[in-house]
């Protein structure tokens, strides 16, 4: 396992923020770090990055302890924080020379002209950091995350304040790294979490609720498979309650419903209701349970 956290406990005072949580991370998987705001999200990455200690439990990471070997575990993690803090007075190239060299990298011109193109910062690399936009910037974090090479990229909230456009470019580049290396991520954004994630781990008040595969967090809750029906003109929906397998239904408008069904072939049905009393099905859509929804379900 790439992380194993084992009944993790962080207490500031009187404050629980994290109360014997417990997971697994495998290699080269990208795994969504879900929850509000005060869950204990950035807690936890910060104990696993070494940042802070546990109050209690035990962390793992690449086989190394975070408490007996953080050395080791340095060099095996590379760690966005969620302010992403750099060096604005700084060049790119000036900055990730310098973060190359805290981690004695051998032949950092060849490490950084590396990541400078891996992250697409090639016509900004002559640049201050502090002349870049925020998605530049996010670049350069990522890159001072990855120039030693680390086995596992810890990422908080990466993609915060970034417009449409850097945040697709941002999404593909971690979708992209985690071809190779093992991804934590934290998140609100919930697309961003389906899009990319292949588990999803969400904890809420210092609690782990949900640690499964994406697609099955998805179908959590989920009683029905529910359509969206519509039809050439207007209809009361108590003649379609009488249709055998629909089990709810709710109007949008005078020809949009939306019912809940208990399987895929109760569509039949519909389409030969329809046709017994002239009704023509304009168009029939199969909803997916939405994650957001999932999320709201397990932390509200």
């Amino acid at each position: 396992m790439s992380i194993e956290v084992k009944n993790v406990t962080k207490i500031y005072g009187e404050q629980k923020a994290l109360n014997d949580v417990s997971f697994e991370i495998g290699g080269g998987e990208i795994v969504g770090f879900l929850g509000p705001n005060g869950a204990g999200k950035s807690t936890m990455m910060k104990i696993i990055t070494c940042f802070i200690p546990q109050t209690s439990g035990i962390i793992k990471v690449c086989g190394y302890d975070v408490t007996e070997d953080p050395i080791d575990v340095k060099r095996n993690v590379g760690y966005l924080p969620e302010h992403n803090p750099l060096y604005l007075d700084m060049y790119v190239k000036e900055y990730l020379d310098f973060v190359g060299g805290v981690y004695k990298i051998d032949n950092r011109r060849a490490r950084v002209k590396e990541m400078v193109d891996m992250v697409g910062l090639g016509l900004e690399q002559n640049k201050k950091i502090g002349a870049l936009s925020k998605g530049y910037r996010q670049r350069v974090g990522l890159a001072q995350a990855m120039i030693h090479n680390p086995k596992v990229l810890i990422l908080d909230e990466p993609t915060t304040g970034l417009d449409p456009n850097q945040l697709e470019e941002i999404r593909n580049l971690i979708k992209e790294i985690g071809k190779e290396k093992t991804i934590m991520l934290s998140t609100h954004i919930m697309q961003e979490v389906e899009a990319i994630c292949d588990k999803t781990i969400i904890v809420n008040k210092g609690v782990i609720v949900a640690n499964e595969t994406t697609k099955e967090l998805q179908q959590r809750n989920k009683q029905g498979i529910v359509v969206t029906v519509e039809f050439d003109k207007p209809i009361d929906n108590k003649q379609l309650e009488k249709i055998e397998g629909v089990t709810k239904i709710a109007q949008k408008s005078e020809t949009v419903l939306v019912m809940e069904i208990k399987a895929d072939n109760v569509r039949n049905n519909i389409f030969q209701f329809a046709m017994k009393h002239d009704l023509t099905v304009l168009t029939m859509q199969k909803e997916t349970q939405s994650l957001e929804n999932v999320f709201k379900s397990l932390t509200k």
